[in-house]
């Protein structure tokens, strides 16, 4: 099994393997892989006689056989890549070149968006002969400290705050993420340490106006500060849907009921932080001071009402008495706060 920063090294130094097996869930890894193998494997001359892009869907084992046993031309290697394998019917059928690949030839496999089982005669051929890399998801607990590693490859720091607000706004679509990185990276200087003002000038992101503020404005039961912005969402709809910004709340509302049985548990800090995805007691401070102001009730009332907001949200109308984006918010909001008083 290859660690995806070994593999970029090795083949950055013009270290080639005749297989490569790419599969899993996040297609960034996958893309960034077969990338840099189509830029360093051959030269720009080389490129016109020997390399070979075939697509799953629309080629057969025997067409991908036949491209990996010919002999380069006027040049070291070759580079047959198959795209979109996922798609491939006859995928496995590659057993009995990959049991026994050319030297000359580098054969690149991408099968993105969910694993291969390497079972039977397939899998033992793949796990003995390639270099097999499994593409594994990045978790929404495990985007800032990514989004930090990114930026420090790129040799630019980011304050963990700052990672935190990224990664919760922009989600877990790395190809998304990185655009919106590189965006930082084309206007940040090396080495300069990136707050949220530099996120909120070059991303949009603003530092007042985000999920996190609502949801500790919410968590806190700062009213003023909640309605402004549900207010600023609704003016900007565009930038933040309803639907992602309740998906968010009922991701947060959900930890605090959580926390609450899991203190009732009594359990230890590391059982809490593990069983909530959080890094560390840093982010288990927001938590401490939400819960202490919701009952367990109240906290199913709320959960509740986002769950029909969600449904809202997608077009699903039970009877609502409005539609309008600020009135949705601000009612939302109106429901979530005026619950009673936490006994």
């Amino acid at each position: 099994m290859g660690d995806y920063q070994q593999i970029l090294k090795a083949i950055k130094t013009g270290e080639f393997h005749p297989v490569y097996f790419l599969h899993g869930q996040e297609a960034y890894f996958i893309d960034q892989i077969s990338d840099l193998l189509e830029s360093k494997v051959l030269t720009e001359a080389e490129k016109s006689f020997n390399q070979t892009i075939l697509y799953g869907k629309e080629t057969t084992a025997n067409t991908v056989i036949d491209s990996a046993r010919r002999y380069p031309m006027m040049a070291q290697r070759q580079l047959v890549m198959v795209k979109e394998a996922q798609e491939m019917k006859e995928l496995t059928d590659l057993e009995k070149y990959i049991t026994n690949p050319l030297e000359s030839t580098v054969l690149v496999i991408c099968h993105k968006y969910k694993k291969h089982s390497l079972t039977g005669k397939f899998g033992k051929a793949v796990k003995a002969s390639a270099l097999v890399f499994e593409s594994k998801p990045v978790y929404d607990n495990q985007m800032p400290d990514w989004i930090m590693s990114y930026l420090n490859g790129k040799k630019r720091k980011i304050d963990p705050g700052a990672a935190r607000l990224v990664g919760e706004y922009l989600g877990t679509n790395l190809a998304n993420v990185t655009n919106e990185l590189e965006k930082l990276i084309l206007n940040i200087p090396v080495g300069h340490q990136i707050t949220d003002k530099e996120i909120e000038e070059h991303i949009g992101i603003s530092r007042e106006y985000n999920v996190f503020e609502l949801q500790k404005a919410l968590g806190f039961r700062d009213s003023g500060k909640a309605f402004r912005i549900c207010k600023y969402f609704a003016a900007n709809a565009r930038k933040h849907p309803l639907v992602m910004i309740v998906g968010a709340l009922y991701n947060y509302f959900s930890k605090i009921y959580m926390l609450k049985g899991l203190m009732a548990e009594r359990k230890s800090e590391q059982e809490i932080l593990k069983a909530l995805g959080l890094r560390s007691s840093f982010f288990l401070r927001e938590y401490n001071q939400a819960v202490k102001q919701y009952s367990r009730q109240q906290l199913e009332g709320v959960i509740h009402q986002l769950a029909s907001y969600d449904l809202r949200s997608k077009g699903v109308d039970f009877n609502a008495t409005t539609s309008d984006d600020e009135a949705l918010y601000v009612e939302l909001v109106w429901k979530i706060l005026h619950e009673k008083v936490a006994s």
